[in-house]
């Protein structure tokens, strides 16, 4: 099952690549992961998405998570209430005659042409992975030349987080 975690962590040189290394050798396969800063300054906050068959390597997971020392909190919001975005930039192959046709397809997603060329059309969509992944299967047929998505990013709904202090390491 698909689960997406977030982790509020400290924006200091190499967290990412001791993150994601640690998932690595417990052999937890990232589907996704977008990192960004947060409101608070020398704060980021990391959404993974993590295929995980079983509540005990859930539990491993956010234990290992917790250990890092840049790591303030880990959360899985996969069954919470969440907000959950992706951004997928799309080359598709294009004409003059299917411009148009192409239009008509990426309309009801909301999605918009962000660079137009003699022979390919770039289209931005943001929105759930599932819409995402809905529009690229419609454009399929029109030839995808390149495709980039940003990879997950979410929170929790509604409720105000509590507030996050930087925290300084304790040096041994």
């Amino acid at each position: 099952m698909k689960r997406i975690i977030t982790a509020t962590v400290q924006n200091r040189s190499g967290v990412l690549n001791r993150i994601t290394g640690m998932l690595s050798k417990r052999a937890f396969n990232i589907e996704s992961i977008s990192v960004g800063t947060s409101e608070v300054e020398g704060i980021s906050k990391m959404t993974f998405v993590v295929e995980i068959s079983d509540n005990q390597k859930l539990e491993q997971l956010t234990k290992q998570l917790n250990k890092q020392i840049d790591v303030l909190k880990v959360t899985d919001v996969t069954e919470k209430a969440m907000v959950a975005r992706e951004l997928a930039l799309i080359k598709v192959g294009s004409t003059g005659q299917n411009r148009a046709e192409i239009q008509g397809v990426i309309t009801p997603f909301r999605a918009s042409v962000i660079d137009v060329s003699k022979e390919s059309l770039i289209i931005q969509v943001t929105g759930k992975p599932d819409k995402v992944d809905a529009l690229i299967d419609l454009l399929r047929p029109y030839g995808i030349k390149e495709l980039t998505r940003t990879g997950v990013t979410a929170f929790q709904r509604g409720r105000q987080p509590e507030p996050v202090q930087e925290v300084n390491s304790l040096l041994i």
